[in-house]
């Protein structure tokens, strides 16, 4: 657990500022599906849309009938970051997700695609949620950098909460005094499309039955 709190002190503060040492990855399709749907609770998987990121970028694999939509957030080639949005995080930061990995997909440096992103927040072509909501990231296979040493890690499932411009300091959270004994919500990618995080972990082990057999080993791999 201390590694994931280095990671969420990270989560707080991200830059792009790791070096991108490698290619975006391009998991095989059944993998992909089975990695965005692993951030559901089960009883939605069925029913939700999904996404899937190919060479050409991301293309919707199945249609939402409940309206949650699972994708694998690409924000860095190197991470990757299952995550299951209701309706209204489908509508307003999906695209933003979309265009970003679509970005990354043709080549382009994180620095250039998240300033793009930032010039479309300002334009008003990207917005940020206009209700509370919620997004699942249940998944035992969260894959952030960690940015103050450059290697991949673990994050541990957890919920998060629509929370555009809210700081931890807003919500009194002191994250040099977190106990993960204790989890408290904090604040996650702070911006506007920022989310108050709560950690939502059983326990339970990571096991490669939890996703398609088509998945590469280093999704399982402890270290970089």
């Amino acid at each position: 657990m201390k590694a994931a709190i280095v990671l969420i002190v990270s989560l707080a503060s991200a830059s792009s500022s790791v070096s991108d040492r490698s290619a975006l990855p391009f998991l095989p399709e059944a993998c992909e599906v089975s990695l965005a749907l692993s951030a559901a609770p089960e009883w939605l998987r069925e029913d939700a849309g999904v996404y899937v990121l190919g060479r050409d970028g991301f293309r919707l694999e199945r249609e939402s009938s409940n309206k949650f939509t699972c994708i694998v957030n690409r924000d860095h080639p190197r991470v990757l970051k299952p995550t299951c949005f209701d309706a209204e995080g489908t509508t307003t930061i999906i695209p933003k997700i979309v265009h970003f990995g679509n970005r990354l997909a043709q080549g382009e440096p994180v620095d250039a695609v998240a300033a793009d992103v930032s010039q479309r927040f300002d334009s008003g072509q990207f917005i940020s949620p206009r209700r509370p909501g919620v997004a699942y990231m249940l998944s035992r296979y969260n894959r952030p950098v960690n940015w103050q040493t450059g290697e991949l890690g673990f994050f541990p499932p957890h919920v998060m909460f629509y929370a555009p411009d809210l700081t931890n300091e807003d919500i009194g959270h002191d994250m040099s005094r977190h106990d993960p004994a204790r989890p408290l919500p904090m604040i996650a990618y702070g911006g506007p499309q920022g989310y108050m995080l709560m950690i939502s972990d059983d326990g339970t082990p990571r096991s490669r039955v939890d996703l398609d057999t088509s998945c590469p080993d280093w999704i399982w791999d402890e270290g970089d």
